[in-house]
């Protein structure tokens, strides 16, 4: 009981968490028991308890509108307007230009792909991109601002790109090039563009983060670019690919709280 009480309190000054050998020594000076750091991590491990582990966590304001805008958010998805273009769309920016200093290995037998650890850095690129949530495919820009003037152009692009005829529903979050006072007016101009805001803290809500996320993983992440040229041409090269068998995601969340089983 000494090993789980002190595993699950706070860790001495000036630490952040718990060690085994930490626990060890606080036992043994606290209840006057030997116990080696060993003991503790198979105590510890039977117990499922991991106090060396950190999870970070968001406290979210469960504010009134909160659950109202992700519903609204989720319907658009769910039951999209007859007729009309729902489009998801955000900014990715700050993606990293870096190029290796060695050739890396691919994949072999009993070892994955190897990468060399040291690289170059030449610059970033931004995208700004809006995903069409009933075919999923996308439309991707580079940007090299990212501000109001920037994101009112690619609406711009957008809305002539869109048949005049048809109304046009967006999901947005609250970033400061969207919320802008310039951004506002340009809606403001545009009645067409309907605007569903997500809540704070929620873009998990926002389809064309599924997309950023698959762009990172399969090109980003492990990517190997010899210029900010070389990435942006591998970052438009995955766009037109992914769009040649786009299909829309499949969206069941409703938006409403969700219930321990």
């Amino acid at each position: 009981m000494a090993i789980v009480a002190t595993a699950t309190s706070a860790p001495p000054h000036p630490e952040s968490t718990w060690s085994h050998r930490a626990i060890a020594r606080r036992v043994a000076g606290t209840c006057f028991a030997p116990v080696s750091a060993s003991q503790v991590g198979r105590i510890l491990a039977g117990l499922d308890l991991k106090p060396h582990k950190v999870r970070g966590w968001l406290t979210r304001r469960d504010t009134p509108g909160f659950w109202r805008q992700a519903a609204e958010v989720c319907a658009l998805y769910l039951n999209p307007p007859e007729g009309a273009v729902v489009l998801s769309i955000d900014e990715k920016t700050a993606i990293a230009a870096r190029s290796r200093r060695y050739p890396g290995r691919c994949a072999r037998p009993g070892e994955p792909v190897r990468q060399e650890f040291e690289y170059r850095r030449h610059g970033t690129a931004s995208l700004v991109a809006a995903l069409d949530v009933r075919t999923g495919e996308v439309l991707t820009e580079v940007i090299a601002r990212n501000d109001a003037v920037t994101f009112t152009a690619f609406l711009d692009l957008l809305d002539r790109a869109i048949a005049p005829n048809k109304e046009i529903h967006v999901v947005l979050d609250n970033g400061s090039s969207h919320t802008a006072g310039h951004t506002r007016a340009w809606l403001a101009a545009h009645p067409r563009w309907h605007v569903r805001w997500t809540p704070p803290h929620t873009s998990w809500l926002n389809q064309i983060e599924l997309f950023f996320s698959a762009l990172t993983r399969r090109v980003v992440r492990h990517g190997d670019f010899a210029s900010r040229d070389d990435l942006i041409e591998k970052l438009k090269a995955y766009a037109i690919g992914h769009n040649e068998t786009a299909k829309p995601y499949r969206w069941t969340y409703e938006g409403i709280p969700l219930k321990a089983a």
